[in-house]
């Protein structure tokens, strides 16, 4: 873009944009763009955890009170405890804030959410100004998982980004968006990749129907104020999505990881990503892993190595996998060694 993009801020609070999407459909990729495409705005972004925020190393400036500061202006705080706490951090902020985007979970259920804002004290400083989903247009099916969020992001979706068309021919993109205009007609599609779109078609567009969620308020004030937590965990349930961690100080033996991830990973592990310690390399492994694709970018270490993977899937297998992550493991009779590639 050539022109700054400075939208008119309306009196009534601070524009919110929900950016959501299932895992590993491309949502801190455009979080990254739009950080670092902010045009003189002061944004800030929420995130679940800073580790996903690939900003470049050279626009930080200062990282604390649990917030990240950007020479470009904006900032990066975590949700951690909890969305209502983190966006009075963001509106206590000395300097005022232009934006708020926010990123959710991969399987979140938007409701509780979109209600925060329209239902809560928030109201009367916030303004929800658009909700985003991006989809992969490659991994998506009309299945897309069986799972209940998925479908939610999409009907509650103001526009929905098609993103990694490069990845799909134009028949395969034309059903896609087909389909998705029958499950929310009227729907606003934009095709992307890399989450690259114009900030003005995303950003501070006024359409999210608040009227039709305070009207849900409403109708749910009595049975729901305690409910938000039932909510999310029951639709979690339903999809049966369960979240693994493993950790190790020792390094993975770099064929059997590649052979375990080629051959071995279960069906049901839809999103894998962490920090790998690969014997014989002395870099710093990021891997990240969607559906079938999965790639490795290297950095150095900044810290003592060690591996660390989570894995996000349905109905899996907690002990199987660790065993054969384990397996994976250089024996503890090998000495770990760094040979420079």
């Amino acid at each position: 873009m050539t022109s700054s993009f400075i939208p008119i801020l309306p009196k009534q609070g601070m524009p919110v944009t929900l950016i959501t999407g299932f895992l590993g459909s491309g949502k801190t990729t455009l979080l990254n763009h739009i950080l670092q495409n902010n045009q003189n705005l002061k944004v800030a972004v929420l995130v679940n955890e800073f580790g996903d925020i690939n900003i470049d190393s050279q626009l930080l400036v200062s990282y604390e009170n649990g917030i990240v500061e950007l020479s470009n202006g904006c900032i990066c705080c975590t949700i951690n405890d909890g969305l209502v706490e983190a966006v009075y951090r963001i509106l206590e902020q000395e300097d005022r804030v232009d934006y708020l985007v926010i990123e959710t979970t991969g399987v979140a259920d938007l409701l509780p959410i979109i209600l925060t804002f329209v239902g809560s004290e928030l109201r009367e400083l916030t303004r929800l100004d658009s909700i985003l989903t991006l989809v992969d247009s490659e991994m998506f099916t009309p299945e897309h998982f069986e799972s209940e969020a998925a479908l939610s992001q999409i009907t509650y979706a103001d526009i929905i980004l098609l993103n990694k068309t490069d990845l799909v021919s134009p028949d395969q993109l034309a059903q896609l968006e087909s389909y998705i205009k029958s499950v929310k007609p009227g729907a606003k599609l934009l095709n992307c990749q890399y989450g690259q779109v114009a900030l003005p078609l995303i950003l501070d567009i006024g359409l999210t129907p608040l009227e039709t969620y305070q009207t849900h308020e409403k109708n749910h004030l009595h049975s729901d104020h305690h409910h938000d937590h039932h909510e999310h965990s029951h639709h979690l349930e339903n999809d049966g999505f369960i979240s693994l961690s493993f950790q190790s100080d020792r390094p993975f033996d770099i064929v059997k990881f590649e052979k375990f991830i080629a051959e071995q990973m279960p069906e049901e592990v839809f999103r894998a990503k962490g920090i790998l310690w690969l014997n014989g390399s002395e870099l710093r492994h990021i891997f990240q892993l969607s559906g079938n694709r999965y790639d490795m970018k290297s950095d150095r270490w900044k810290t003592p190595p060690s591996n660390q993977l989570v894995f996000i899937g349905r109905h899996l297998d907690n002990g199987k996998i660790s065993q054969q992550l384990n397996d994976c493991l250089v024996s503890s009779e090998t000495p770990s060694k760094f040979i420079k590639l």
